[in-house]
């Protein structure tokens, strides 16, 4: 059979092409296989694009990271918003630990004075204040440990406006960041008898700055001067007398009278408590003083 079919494309040239051809060309996949082996380059292709493209993201997300963590630790901390603060909490605020900030307190108001770190600070001459309130301090100049109080007891009302002139200053200076409970301040942040006692004694010596501003107006102070040839000197203007008269005081008064060299017209010099420096003329309006 073989045989004779053979022998049947020999004999017939076009059977003999045919034979040929399906010899010479290859087979041709179908449809199907043809998807099947793109879909299978395409894979292997997008494979390699993600092999390649994991380690960059993986770099940019670290360094993402690393740029968050570095503007964190570059950005200082906010303002700290005020509070009712503990005297233990605040005396943690003292300068011992550098990472905390400086506080201090005055009158019951607590303030930041992390910006004059200079002043404050560990090595500063006023960190005598930190994490406490020291008042009394600000008037006595007694920074061994029982003069760094709040107690104003037995001080003066000119004094006591003194340490509310230092409180103001912290105000328009330093960031307030709340109150001390204690003296000045209870548990809610209210004030005390205590700091009610001290506004009324404020009261009193601006009134009496008001009345001692109106005499220094009404007779006013001498012109003065100080050489070392001649020591010191007090003089008037024309038609005007120096004389020492006592300050304007609050009562009860502290010690011996504040006194000052005022100038007065000639019948202004009966008045009572005024008197002539030594060795100088009754009517001279120029008197040395040492």
């Amino acid at each position: 059979m073989a045989e004779s079919v053979t022998a049947e494309v020999k004999e017939n040239p076009s059977l003999r092409a045919r034979a040929k051809a399906r010899v010479d060309k290859p087979e041709q996949p179908s449809a199907e296989k043809q998807k099947k082996s793109k879909n299978s380059e395409n894979a292997a292709t997008d494979d390699e694009q993600l092999g390649r493209l994991q380690p960059a993201c993986l770099g940019i997300g670290v360094a993402v990271v690393l740029a968050s963590i570095i503007l964190y630790l570059a950005t200082p901390p906010g303002p700290m918003k005020p509070r009712i603060w503990t005297p233990l909490e605040l005396a943690r605020y003292n300068g011992s630990n550098p990472k905390l900030p400086l506080l201090l307190s005055i009158l019951g108001s607590v303030f930041d004075v992390s910006k004059g770190h200079v002043h404050y600070g560990p090595d500063g001459s006023y960190h005598h204040f930190l994490g406490r309130d020291a008042s009394r301090a600000f008037v006595s100049g007694n920074f061994t440990g029982a003069g760094l109080t709040d107690s104003l007891k037995g001080l003066t009302a000119s004094e006591i406006k003194s340490i509310e002139d230092w409180r103001f200053f912290f105000s328009k200076t330093y960031n307030y960041v709340g109150k001390l409970v204690g003296r000045f301040y209870d548990e809610d942040g209210n004030p005390t008898k205590e700091l009610n006692r001290v506004a009324k004694k404020i009261a009193q010596a601006n009134k009496l700055a008001e009345q001692q501003k109106a005499d220094e107006d009404r007779f006013p102070n001498c012109n003065s001067r100080w050489s070392q040839d001649k020591g010191g000197e007090v003089w008037c203007n024309s038609g005007h007398y120096p004389r020492i008269v006592e300050r304007v005081a609050e009562l009860p008064r502290k010690g011996p009278p504040g006194t000052r060299c005022a100038c007065f017209e000639e019948d202004e010099l009966k008045r009572p408590g005024l008197r002539v420096y030594e060795s100088c003329d009754y009517y001279s309006n120029k008197c040395n003083t040492s």
